[in-house]
């Protein structure tokens, strides 16, 4: 058995320029935004990103940080289209693949796999053929006949995900009502690196939850990083809602200004710090 904690920056330390990285978490929830603040403190570029979008999208975008995205969406759930992702895709700073859902699904799946693609109903029949003319169709080969879309595997250099808890081996529980496809980010990738709101031992984790609640295999993580709040300003629930009035404010404030007054920081804990002295200016 391997301790594999590390601190954000020792992750980000193994990822490379010019890398496809998947970012789990769905819209504004449970993402892992201190590794992709992390990220952000680096001067890694040119990436390909894989997400269920949200705010990762949008910071890496406004950031430059983006060469290629894939995605379903990109949401902040409670304001309905990320605001910096729009403007950087108005912009055509990077470009975009956008799949239905549920074809991003079975993307991951396929990775997880180690397959090329799987054939899917999704798809069929809507605009996703026509703006994505690199995606081919494959008939059955039975009785049906029936045709599908191959959609191609979506293979990652890294994954990024938050969990609420975890242990120093690499096994990842969450708590709130939905697993978001982590899993599957974690599988799809050649490394994956988990935050969580709190490092246990094993025993732990089967005390909290069911033992279903164990979406992480060890088998299939790299790292483990202890990051309280480290979803923060997205929803991590039970452990704590999302920061909407922050949210709000992320999501009106021209990019410069709040990229110098919130991530301009040598560490997590100055962006901490920000966004503390931040709320306790609004309770004046």
């Amino acid at each position: 058995m391997t301790d594999k904690t590390m601190t954000p920056d020792e992750v980000v330390s193994r990822l490379r320029s010019g890398m496809t990285i998947g970012i789990g978490g769905w819209g504004s929830r449970r993402k892992p935004m201190a590794l992709v603040r992390a990220v952000l403190r680096s001067d890694l570029t040119d990436l390909t990103v894989v997400s269920y979008g949200g705010p990762d999208v949008g910071l890496l975008a406004a950031a430059g940080r983006i060469r290629r995205l894939v995605a379903a969406f990109a949401t902040l759930d409670s304001i309905a289209l990320e605001p910096h992702f729009r403007t950087a895709r108005q912009e055509g700073a990077f470009e975009l693949t956008e799949v239905d859902e549920a074809m991003f699904m079975w993307g991951l799946h396929a990775a997880a796999n180690r397959l090329p693609f799987l054939p899917v109903r999704a798809g069929i029949g809507s605009d996703v053929m026509r703006v994505n003319p690199q995606l081919r169709t494959v008939t059955s080969p039975y009785e049906d006949g029936e045709t599908f879309v191959a959609m191609p595997a979506l293979r990652l250099d890294a994954a990024l995900v938050h969990m609420n808890r975890a242990d120093r081996l690499g096994n990842g529980q969450y708590l709130g009502p939905d697993p978001y496809f982590d899993d599957l980010f974690c599988e799809a990738a050649d490394a994956a690196y988990v935050s969580c709101e709190r490092i246990v031992d094993t025993a732990e984790l089967t005390k909290e939850a069911a033992p279903q609640s164990l979406l992480l295999k060890r088998t299939s993580v790299t790292g483990v990083v202890e990051t309280p709040n480290g979803a923060h300003f997205t929803s991590c629930v039970p452990d704590y809602g999302r920061d909407e009035a922050f949210q709000k404010l992320y999501a009106t404030t021209p990019w410069p200004e709040f990229a110098e007054r919130f991530l301009s920081g040598a560490d997590e804990s100055a962006y901490r710090t920000a966004v503390q002295a931040w709320h306790e200016e609004q309770s004046k």
